[in-house]
């Protein structure tokens, strides 16, 4: 059935259902009416949630009609290595503030070491990083060390300030990573819908200004671990996305930028009997919610329905300083794709870049 065009440009009534936990906020012009492709997608989900052990915690918005879905969004769950957004967050926040820039140098000290992922770990005491090459070992390769220097340079405290200013109540760093403890899970914590919504401001250049949005973007592009959300979605669909595991959790949180239903999608489980189930979840909750959302699209094109996405950013994969992460992307990721496709910075972007640098030059490690 075919709709008037005024059935959506009239986004005013809001509709809320509530099943099984769900909560389900679609924009309609008349209350009662939910598009076939939502109410389709709204039974899948219930359907994954229901029939999958353990905890699990879901929450996802479409980015250009600004539905969402979830399931226990606003519940407390182990964030594992998605804690390492918010410190990437923290990072360009202090580096918009001049405090200091990409190419201020480290010192690996003996208590930054964790041996739960990563190989900086290994490395001699006393070498030496940039915060460039951190940010990329954080959030590409995960390495939880990497992590820890990057939390000592900006402050543990003063992320969950950041957090919190920013309304993320259920998202904090109690410690650094120290995955041998084993009360992790609990000092490393988020919630779908705080991961969510920070992703959504990043997704709109909202998040401390266009530039820092776009270069956090490019960089969660460069993810090499992709075997979670990615995994049964097309081959080239940019996603920006990272993972987290631990002990009996999986978790992956990420922007995906499907044509014409751009994305965020926040997954977190817990208290799994095993991380096949998890990763099954996992999938299958990306695969779904990449159908439904696509159709979704085509039913607002067939109903006269025009809306697009209004992001403040540059396109996917054309972040202006894209160039400084090809190296961390030498295995094939999708963000050697993306920097592929783009030259230089522009003008305008290179004489920002190097006001920012003469700003911060001179900075020591921390």
């Amino acid at each position: 059935m075919r709709h008037p065009p005024s059935l959506v440009r009239r986004i005013a009534v809001a509709l809320l259902v509530t099943t099984l936990g769900f909560s389900v906020l679609c924009t309609a012009a008349q209350a009662g009416f939910v598009p076939g492709p939502l109410m389709r997608l709204h039974a899948k989900l219930a359907r994954l949630a229901r029939n999958t052990p353990g905890r699990v915690a879901f929450d996802i918005e479409d980015l250009t009609t600004g539905y969402t879905t979830g399931y226990q969004a606003g519940e407390t769950m182990p964030a594992a290595s998605t804690i390492k957004v918010p410190v990437m967050v923290e990072v360009f926040k202090q580096m918009e503030a001049g405090d200091f820039d990409f190419n201020t140098m480290m010192t690996l000290y003996a208590h930054d070491r964790d041996y739960g992922w990563g190989q900086l770990a290994y490395a001699p005491l006393g070498s030496r990083y940039s915060v460039r090459t951190l940010l990329g070992k954080m959030i590409d390769e995960s390495d939880n060390t990497a992590a820890n220097m990057l939390i000592r340079l900006v402050g543990r405290n003063t992320i969950n300030a950041t957090m919190r200013e920013l309304g993320f109540d259920h998202t904090v760093l109690r410690t650094a990573i120290r995955t041998q403890s084993r009360s992790v899970r609990r000092m490393l914590q988020s919630s779908p819908a705080d991961m969510t919504r920070l992703l959504a401001l990043m997704a709109q250049g909202k998040l401390i200004d266009p530039w820092a949005s776009a270069e956090m973007i490019s960089i969660l592009e460069g993810q090499q671990l992709n075997t979670l959300l990615p995994e049964p979605l097309p081959q080239g669909l940019v996603i920006a996305h990272k993972t987290g595991s631990l002990d009996h959790t999986l978790d992956d949180v990420g922007i995906v930028y499907a044509q014409g239903a751009p994305y965020v999608v926040s997954v977190m489980t817990t208290d799994l009997p095993s991380l096949s189930q998890g990763r099954r979840f996992i999938r299958d909750l990306s695969l779904a919610t990449y159908d439904d959302l696509e159709a979704f699209a085509r039913w607002r094109q067939r109903a006269g329905i025009h809306l697009r996405f209004d992001r403040n950013v540059p396109p996917p994969g054309l972040s202006p300083d894209l160039a400084q992460w090809t190296d961390l992307a030498a295995t094939g990721s999708r963000s050697a794709r993306a920097a592929r496709r783009w030259a230089s910075p522009s003008a305008g972007t290179a004489a920002l870049l190097r006001a920012r640098s003469a700003r911060t030059s001179g900075q020591s490690s921390r």
